[in-house]
Parts: C-alpha cells; sequence; structure tokens
C-alpha cells in the first residue's frame, strides 16, 4: 500500500522546520556517541541506540556502527533486528522496521527529498514514510525512497533503488527496482 497519503511538507522558516533542525542538531550530537562505539559494545550501541530515537530497544536488537541518521525520533524498529556497518536512516517521514529484518552494509533509506520544482526547491523539504516487513533482507548498498512499503518476507538485491512498494515474498533487484521472483517461504 503506497504511503503517499501520508507526505509532509516542511517549508523553509516555519516552527516546523525549526523543529526539524533541532531534530538534526539533537541526533548530531549522539551519533558520533554511537559511532565511537564497537562491534563488541552491543549493550552499550542498544543503549545509546534507543536514546537516539527515544524508545528503549529490544535486547536483540543489533546495530554495527558507523551509522547515521537526519533525526532518529521517527524510527521504529522491532524484535532481532540487524543493521550493518554504514546504514543511513533519514527518517523525517516516519521509518517502520518489522521483527527479524536484516539491514546490509551501506543501505540507504531515506523518507525525505524536495519538491522537482526548480524554484520550490530550496523553499520546503518533502516526507513519505518507509514501511519494511517482518523477516525482509535488504542487501548491501541497496537504496529505499520515501513511500515505499516492502512487504514481509521479500529480499531488495544488492545495490537496488526502491521507488515502488515490494509485495510480500518478493525478490527485486535494479535501478529502479524490478520484481524478479517470488520467493518460497
Amino acid at each position: 500500500m503506497p504511503n503517499h497519503d501520508r507526505e509532509k511538507i516542511i517549508h523553509r522558516r516555519t516552527p516546523e522546520s525549526a523543529a526539524m533542525v533541532a531534530s538534526v542538531q539533537r541526533a548530531m550530537a549522539i551519533t558520533p556517541v554511537l559511532n565511537r562505539l564497537t562491534y563488541a559494545d552491543a549493550e552499550q550501541v542498544r543503549a545509546v541506540f534507543s536514546e537516539l530515537v527515544g524508545y528503549p530497544v529490544d535486547d536483540s536488537f543489533m546495530l554495527i556502527p558507523p551509522f547515521y541518521t537526519a533525526g532518529g525520533t521517527e524510527i521504529r524498529v522491532g524484535r532481532n533486528v540487524f543493521i550493518n556497518q554504514n546504514c543511513t536512516i533519514y527518517d523525517l517521514g516516519g521509518v517502520e522496521i518489522g521483527d527479524d529484518v536484516m539491514i546490509g552494509p551501506n543501505v540507504s533509506i531515506i523518507t525525505s527529498g524536495h519538491p522537482l520544482e526548480p524554484s520550490l526547491r530550496r523553499a520546503a523539504v518533502t516526507a513519505n514514510p518507509i514501511a519494511i516487513g517482518r523477516n525482509v533482507w535488504i542487501a548491501a548498498g541497496a537504496t529505499i525512497i520515501g513511500g515505499v512499503t516492502i512487504g514481509e518476507n521479500s529480499v531488495v538485491a544488492a545495490g537496488a533503488v526502491v521507488t515502488s512498494d515490494v509485495p510480500s515474498n518478493s525478490l527485486v533487484a535494479g535501478v529502479p527496482a524490478k520484481i524478479v521472483r517470488a520467493l518460497e517461504g
């Protein structure tokens, strides 16, 4: 189900843009602390990530730093989620990550952008939510664009750019990502 009906538009020089800037500044203060930790610091990684997102993540959550975000407070992760090195999540539009999700290295999950019209590009930020279903694997270097839902049990191939919804139990690949085949349980 497309998420474009939940699009946010934040115009410059408004209370909403000031709140967005404050959120970015907060994240920029927390992520360096997170990124000084190592794979061996799993408990501390969970504690700092919990501070970043604003709620305690499950003890099964695992992240290998470095990690980057433009806010953090709009990220929701389920149980048994694994995020590999160098993941970037721009979460202004909201990012829901289901249980048992694996996110490979160098993955970008980007909910925000700008209007296409040249005269409006610098005047506003747009954001659409991203939903990642249960038991999804997003392979190395993939990019997920705002407004997309990835159905449960699906796989996003390495380097794919996902610009539209992915049905459950599907393998997608390419730029833009297309269904390669159905996956069996």
